[in-house]
């Protein structure tokens, strides 16, 4: 019998708590092993039975996460998923604990209409199981009463129709796209700080909530050479710029002319994710063809692969990060699986990579 997911919930919050235990008690391959109202009582738990994950609030009484977090990761670093209310200012708290070493950011669940609930349930129960597979030693540390049903896992054909063979002929710019998830900001942050200033037009999906997307992105434009935002609807692909998906919005690649622009649209979840790698890879295909390149990095589950697989069909240059160096190896495992990765590097060589290709153009 497959060993279960052994799950502790830290959160002060008693309607939290029990919102959680039971959205990830409807899983099979979850078991909740226990709850706890502040890091104290954690500790004490963690002392008795050590889990596999830590669902872990931003705002609790006598110790805040963000130093629980800290001391866990120092002491016995476990995989944390941090469960955070939808704020700006905590999206910036965020940002310090993915710098800590927590593996991934969920939203509080959504205890209002059935249908943001079972979303809610979804990502989280993702996110865990993602958590639970992730290598800790590859994650970068800063210097309604029924059940929830399991979402139908949509393909992108629900955002827009597969490529036809009409994308623009190969010119001479180049369009990046990128896809991450598990352990994808600070790969994203590494791989995008060696980038220079001249380095062609990326756009990137990285699984993430609303709000936190652009503390992201104003994280890493202060670090990196090229421009970094959140893209909004109808920004141009412009060399030197990234844009990143907003959370909870679906972001396309689309054509007028000669010239690239982002577009930027609500939707249902595709692949079970809102942004959809997949979406952004199929619309590469069908906008770009030849003149793009995909790139698809840590992560967990399959998202990304069908679409790689499609924009490989209509010519583009595709690369896959290699297991050794991913914090979890589903996304890339997956589209190497499909066939639609012409290369698989490391991390360490995916901007070179970038630069290399756009030479050759």
């Amino acid at each position: 019998m497959k060993k279960k997911i052994r799950v502790l919930i830290v959160d002060d919050s008693a309607s939290i708590r029990q919102t959680l235990t039971k959205i990830l008690s409807e899983d099979d391959e979850i078991e909740v092993i226990g709850a706890a109202t502040d890091p104290f009582m954690a500790a004490r738990k963690i002392r008795d039975e050590i889990p596999d994950v830590i669902t872990l609030d931003v705002e609790m009484p006598q110790m805040d996460g963000i130093t629980f977090l800290r001391k866990l990761m120092s002491q016995h670093p476990i995989p944390v998923v941090m469960c955070s209310s939808l704020t700006e200012q905590g999206s910036e708290t965020l940002m310090q604990a993915l710098e800590a070493g927590a593996v991934d950011i969920i939203l509080k669940p959504k205890i209002g209409a059935a249908d943001q609930l079972a979303e809610s349930a979804e990502r989280v129960r993702t996110a865990v199981k993602g958590a639970a597979r992730a290598r800790m030693n590859k994650l970068k540390r800063f210097r309604s009463e029924a059940p929830s049903p399991v979402q139908e896992k949509l393909t992108a054909d629900v955002i827009l129709p597969p490529p036809t063979g009409g994308a623009m002929a190969k010119t001479t710019e180049m369009v990046v796209c990128v896809g991450a998830s598990t352990g994808g900001t600070e790969a994203l942050r590494e791989m995008l700080e060696t980038l220079p200033a001249n380095a062609p037009g990326i756009i990137i999906v990285q699984h993430m909530p609303e709000k936190f997307t652009a503390a992201f992105a104003k994280r890493l434009n202060g670090l990196c050479e090229v421009e970094v935002k959140e893209a909004e609807d109808g920004d141009p692909v412009l060399r030197g710029h990234v844009l990143i998906a907003p959370g909870d919005k679906h972001m396309l690649l689309e054509r007028r002319g000669a010239r690239y622009h982002v577009s930027v649209r609500t939707g249902p979840l595709v692949s079970r994710h809102r942004p959809s790698v997949d979406v952004l890879f199929r619309s590469a295909a069908r906008a770009a063809g030849a003149n793009a390149m995909g790139v698809i990095m840590t992560g967990m589950g399959d998202d990304g692969a069908r679409g790689m697989e499609e924009m490989h069909q209509a010519g583009a240059f595709t690369l896959a990060q290699d297991e050794a160096s991913s914090v979890v190896f589903g996304m890339p495992k997956e589209a190497i699986a499909r066939g639609g990765v012409d290369r698989i590097v490391s991390l360490q060589q995916i901007a070179q990579e970038i630069m290399a290709a756009d030479r050759r153009r």
